[in-house]
């Protein structure tokens, strides 16, 4: 079984991109504050089209990148990640550790909740709980690692201490992974917080006022957000699942904003009154094996699918170019945090992995246990378009060697409920690493007790290592270590490290558009243009 590295073009380590806008710079503010500039001048309300709908407002019960997107704007966690991935104050105006274990954040005072209750630090100490719950917070309790103990150390500090050093802990109290802080009284009031009856309740500068699944949400700017004045006084959610629905909403300037335009599709948007801008997003796109599935027990039978996918072709026609062969689950630019550009393209090129080959592919199916062949079926969300283009590409090829993989298309809110099911041999990993840890996609997928019937001591020990390492690239090592022997069993199949595109109305801009910038309140990083 030939194991080859690949040599790629490499794109620039930030990944930004620019059509008929001016050139972006990444720019991180030190505080919650944000500039907001000519936005407020330019209109009152902001209507943004997301390609889907959502089922729940809150992120710890829907766990999708759409999710995030909104939540930023109105929940807060005791950190925030700035625009160039580092951590900054939020709910926590400082903070200490001196090993990795032990935790002590200083909580801002002054702090007023939505409906004008104001923060304390039993709501905090509440929050974390609530985020640390499997069955009312099932999307955030995953990330959080074992804790010891939370407790208030002060008038105003909260204490975390963990059962072992975690090198990734912070970036879980942002709001770009696992804490929403809300109040106690609310939260006990309304245990199915982020409904259409209850939409939920933060610190951030927008309150949720109307939530209707399947149709919009609309957020009203408080006035009195800790962090300074907002751009708008409305942000409008409408979800348009029709990507030709949604492009006539822009033209016609019904919406401001589309996120997550498809890529093969970005010409099309950018127009007189219309600017696209492109920026990496920390996004893997791959195929997870489930081994505990016949026949992708099977070995061989994992390596002839790994051998008929041309991911370089996939990048080319159905990403137009905007996107990456992936060869691991750490995207560039998640490494490269770690060890620098040049060192991550050097140590990603060094991953083993299977070539596009399909003599080599006909040859592993004829020594599997199903050497004429089988049916299987693979399930993309319809906000993910590209997603199905690339499966119908690869099931053509798949079509030569006896393989019938039928491709099928479900709300997103259906994809969700699929991602870990025992009865599917392959599922679609499309991850947006809202934190830009290289270590958090693996760390999820192929964790000791992965639902995918991955194991293998080593990598498995590669990987609680790297749970536990604070050296930057002493963990890059052992997450890589991992990755290698994880490719080596075919355990996922590598496609592609992705890009967003986001449509912006030519009368607004990005004054700095990064990975990170959505994760923000990123309405009042707008400004008129």
């Amino acid at each position: 079984m030939p194991q080859t590295s690949r040599h790629r073009a490499r794109r620039g380590l930030a990944g930004l991109t620019a059509l008929a806008v001016a050139a972006l710079a990444a720019c991180a503010p030190s505080s919650g504050a944000t500039d907001a500039g000519g936005a407020a001048d330019a209109k009152d309300t902001l209507v943004v089209g997301l390609p889907g709908s959502l089922s729940s407002l809150d992120p710890a019960v829907e766990g999708g990148i759409l999710n995030y997107y909104v939540a930023a704007i109105t929940s807060e966690g005791l950190v925030r990640l700035g625009e160039d991935g580092s951590l900054q104050p939020a709910i926590a105006e400082d903070w200490t550790t001196t090993d990795a274990t032990t935790f002590v954040f200083d909580i801002r005072q002054g702090v007023d909740f939505q409906d004008g209750t104001e923060l304390t630090v039993d709501d905090v100490l509440y929050s974390i709980d609530r985020a640390r719950d499997a069955v009312s917070s099932p999307s955030t309790a995953a990330y959080w690692p074992e804790v010891a103990s939370v407790e208030q150390t002060g008038d105003w500090q909260v204490t975390i201490t963990l059962a072992a050093p975690s090198a990734s802990f912070l970036t879980t109290v942002s709001n770009a992974a696992a804490l929403f802080i809300t109040s106690r009284a609310y939260g006990e009031a309304n245990p199915t917080a982020g409904t259409a009856q209850a939409p939920g309740l933060g610190t951030g500068p927008y309150e949720p006022v109307e939530f209707a699944p399947d149709s919009h949400a609309t957020f009203e700017a408080t006035g009195t957000w800790w962090g300074g004045e907002s751009a708008y006084k409305t942000v409008r959610f409408d979800f348009i699942p029709d990507e030709n629905t949604r492009l006539l909403a822009r033209k016609s300037g019904d919406i401001d904003i589309a996120l997550n335009v498809p890529l093969d599709q970005v010409d099309t948007w950018q127009s007189d009154d219309t600017n696209v801008v492109l920026a990496a997003d920390n996004s893997y796109v791959g195929f997870q094996v489930n081994q505990t599935a016949k026949p992708f027990d099977d070995v061989h039978v994992r390596r002839a699918i790994a051998h008929a996918i041309d991911r370089d072709a996939i990048v080319s026609a159905v990403l137009q170019g905007h996107g990456e062969a992936a060869v691991g689950f750490p995207t560039p630019e998640a490494l490269g945090g770690y060890v620098g550009a040049e060192e991550a393209t050097s140590l990603l090129d060094g991953l083993p992995g299977l070539d596009f080959d399909l003599d080599a592919a006909k040859a592993e199916l004829a020594q599997s246990s199903v050497p004429q062949g089988f049916s299987t079926e693979i399930v993309y969300p319809n906000t993910g378009p590209q997603l199905g283009q690339a499966a119908l590409a690869i099931a053509e090829n798949l079509n030569g060697l006896g393989i019938e993989l039928t491709v099928t298309e479900v709300p997103i809110e259906q994809w969700f409920t699929t991602l870990e099911g025992p009865d599917r041999g392959l599922h679609f990993t499309w991850y947006f690493s809202t934190t830009g840890d290289p270590g958090e996609v693996i760390g999820w997928y192929l964790r000791p007790g992965n639902p995918y019937g991955w194991t293998n001591p080593e990598g498995e020990a590669a990987l609680t290592a790297a749970a536990t390492t604070p050296d930057p690239k002493e963990r890059a090592t052992q997450i890589l270590q991992a990755n290698a022997l994880a490719n080596e069993d075919v355990a996922a199949i590598p496609l592609w490290w992705g890009q967003a595109a986001t449509a912006v109305a030519a009368d607004l801009q990005f004054d700095d558009y990064t990975p990170f910038t959505l994760l923000g309140v990123w309405p009042d990083a707008l400004t008129a243009h």
